[in-house]
C-alpha cells in the first residue's frame, strides 16, 4: 500500500466547501454575491444568517448594492486575495460567475468593508482603497464590519456614520495619520506591496 503523504493526509480531511469557503452544511452563515448578467445591472452582497436566525424575517440581511463599473475594479484582487487565503487552509479556491456566488462568512464580512468603502467614492481613488484593504490585517476588517453593521449595515446606509468613515479611511491619500506605518512588521504576500502602510485603526 502507498505511503499517504502529508500533503494527502490534508486534501483527505478537508472538508467540502462550497464557493469561496463555505462549508456543504445544512443552511451555514454565509455571503451571497449575486452578479447580474448585463453590464448595467448592480452587485448585490447579501448576509444568510443561516441556523443564527433570531427568525426567517431577519434571516437574509441585504449588505450593499455595487454599481457594475465598482465592482470589476475589484473583484480579481479580491479574488486573489481570498484564495490564497482558502489554500493556505487546504480549502478548494473558487471564482466569480454570474450568478449566485456564496463567500465564507468572514471573507464576506471583509469583503463588505471593502464594497462599503467604495459604493460612493471617486472611481479614481478606488484603486487607493483596494490596496489599503489589502493592508489590513483579516481581524481589523471583521472590526471594521462590525463596528459598521451595528447602525449602518444595510443597502440604504452609505451617506452615513462609519459607512463615510471607511470611504474616507481606505480611499483618501490625504488621511495621513491613518496611513502611518505601524511598528509591527508586515508580512508581505505576493498580492501585497510590503511598502504598503497599515492602516493605524487600533492602538497598541
Amino acid at each position: 500500500m502507498a505511503e499517504v503523504t502529508p500533503t494527502k493526509q490534508r486534501k483527505a480531511s478537508t472538508q467540502p466547501t462550497l464557493g469561496f469557503g463555505v462549508p456543504a452544511t445544512s443552511d451555514p452563515h454565509h455571503f451571497k454575491v449575486t452578479i447580474p448578467k448585463g453590464n448595467g445591472g448592480k452587485v448585490q452582497i447579501s448576509e444568510y444568517l443561516g441556523l443564527q436566525a433570531q427568525s426567517d424575517e431577519f434571516a437574509v440581511i441585504d449588505r450593499v448594492l455595487l454599481a457594475r463599473p465598482r465592482w470589476t475594479k475589484i473583484r480579481s484582487e479580491v479574488q486573489r486575495t481570498f484564495n490564497a487565503r482558502l489554500k493556505a487552509h487546504s480549502v478548494k479556491p473558487s471564482s466569480w460567475k454570474v450568478g449566485d456566488n456564496m463567500v465564507d462568512r468572514l471573507l464576506g464580512k471583509e469583503l463588505c468593508v471593502l464594497a462599503w468603502a467604495v459604493e460612493d467614492m471617486d472611481m479614481d481613488k478606488t484603486p487607493v482603497a483596494v490596496r489599503n484593504w489589502l493592508a489590513l490585517r483579516p481581524e481589523e476588517r471583521w472590526w471594521l464590519f462590525g463596528m459598521t453593521a451595528m447602525n449602518t449595515g444595510g443597502m440604504k446606509d452609505g451617506e452615513k456614520g462609519w459607512r463615510l468613515a471607511l470611504r474616507h479611511a481606505l480611499g483618501d491619500v490625504a488621511q495621513s495619520d491613518l496611513l502611518k506605518p505601524r511598528s509591527r512588521k508586515i508580512v508581505a504576500n505576493k498580492y501585497q506591496d510590503p511598502r504598503l502602510p497599515m492602516l493605524d485603526l487600533f492602538g497598541g
